[in-house]
């Protein structure tokens, strides 16, 4: 078979989308930058390949399954995967006609593997003639039937014995657009209204927040390169309400970007803010948020490139009223969103997380004033990084106390239709 060919710069969605998914299942690469490294060159396909490589990611589980029962031996060249997969998906999935999909698959196949293409072709036919045999077999295959790897699953089973079921199923379910209202910009009744104008249905769904009745790109909601609102989960807008500061303090949002909470806090309050992160690419797009919000004019936000843990390096020794600590962590909670998290994670990443963790926790708790508070947060779920880390934490600091976080199971918010998974802990210096 001929090499394959990798041009990015093709207009075809399925063949980008067989890239993305092989740049994550096969190299080992964050969706994240595979899409950021893409959208540089706007192929006009994008929208429909980042459809297609979340939904195969989503369902890698079980569409792997199916591609391994149907090969016979190792696909050769492995590359082809990437192809079948998405095929696969749109397959079941159901949306597009089947005989496009093969047809389609298969063009793309025999462009870039001339050799492959009755491969693909009997690959494609014989899910459909089998479809009822394979969804049976996959049932009893727990990685298949939950799209899950299997450490990751039995984690939620026994960390969750009653609940694993439900987090699960909304783990691979599309997850719901939601939007934060700037409140400084105008009132959640204002810009209801803007979008039915626009012709985009939603309903409120918190204080400031709207989900809309389906997604739609940004560029198509009203005002957001304005400032209007931001995208922004429901969980994830409890944050800064939940730091509770007040205006004039001085506030530490400590890995900030993409900047999302720290936008958040200075809608809320006007603050003597420090916005840290270690990777100066990323901060600027905190910068790119703030400026896109209104905060461009005003002394509103320090942005600062450096490793949160080496406050020698960074701190000018004024310590803060609060610290938001938005810590590194296995993103277990936001894997919808995130699907190439759970293919990516290994189950030693859990311990190395939550190491790094402790050592932020401990490194910016003497930056506290004394009376001050400290919101550890993570997307996560898993025991090791949430609730373990901060009972270690107070066994460890004789002048912490914990506080209760209204509207959450001991901090935990578990995901489900309307948000995705949360942990917040506050944390109050003597």
């Amino acid at each position: 078979m001929s090499a394959p060919n990798r041009d990015a710069s093709s207009q075809n969605p399925r063949l980008l989308a067989a890239n993305l998914v092989n740049d994550v299942l096969l190299d080992g690469a964050s969706l994240t930058l595979a899409l950021g490294n893409l959208r540089r060159l706007a192929p006009d396909g994008l929208s429909t390949a980042q459809n297609l490589a979340y939904g195969a990611l989503r369902n890698a589980g079980r569409l792997s399954f199916y591609l391994t029962t149907l090969c016979e031996r190792p696909l050769k060249p492995v590359t082809l995967s990437g192809h079948l997969l998405v095929g696969l998906y749109e397959l079941e999935a159901g949306e597009t006609p089947a005989y496009a999909v093969v047809n389609e698959t298969v063009a793309v196949v025999a462009e870039r593997y001339p050799g492959a293409r009755g491969f693909a072709n009997a690959v494609l036919r014989n899910f459909q003639r089998r479809r009822a045999e394979l969804e049976a077999a996959a049932e009893a295959d727990p990685e298949a039937r939950w799209n899950l790897p299997l450490w990751w699953l039995k984690r939620l089973q026994t960390q969750y014995p009653s609940d694993w079921q439900a987090i699960v199923e909304a783990q691979n379910a599309h997850p719901p657009m939601t939007l934060r209202v700037n409140r400084r910009r105008g009132s959640v009744a204002d810009y209801l209204e803007l979008l039915a104008g626009a012709g985009i249905a939603a309903r409120q769904s918190g204080e400031w927040a709207l989900t809309l009745q389906r997604p739609v790109p940004v560029g198509e909601l009203p005002g957001f390169f304005d400032g209007l609102v931001s995208v922004q989960d429901l969980g994830a807008q409890l944050a800064a309400p939940c730091l509770g500061a007040a205006d004039g303090e001085r506030v530490l949002d400590a890995c900030a970007a993409p900047g999302g909470k720290t936008g958040h806090l200075l809608e809320l309050h006007d603050l003597d803010l420090v916005a840290l992160d270690s990777d100066g690419a990323r901060l600027g797009r905190v910068r790119e948020n703030l400026d896109r919000l209104g905060f461009a004019t005003k002394l509103s936000a320090t942005l600062v490139a450096g490793d949160a843990a080496n406050t020698a390096a960074w701190w000018d020794g004024r310590p803060f009223d609060r610290i938001l600590l938005d810590a590194p962590c296995t993103a277990s909670g936001v894997v919808r969103r995130h699907p190439d998290g759970k293919w990516l994670k290994r189950p030693e990443d859990v311990q190395q997380l939550a190491r790094q963790q402790r050592r932020l926790m401990d490194a910016l708790w003497p930056l506290l004033k004394p009376a001050g508070t400290m919101l550890y947060a993570t997307c996560s779920l898993f025991r090791e990084e949430n609730a373990d880390q901060v009972a270690a934490f107070l066994a460890r600091h004789g002048d912490a106390r914990s506080e209760v976080v209204p509207a959450t199971r001991a901090g935990q918010l578990l995901p489900g239709p309307e948000m995705d998974g949360f942990f917040y802990a506050r944390l109050l210096k003597a």
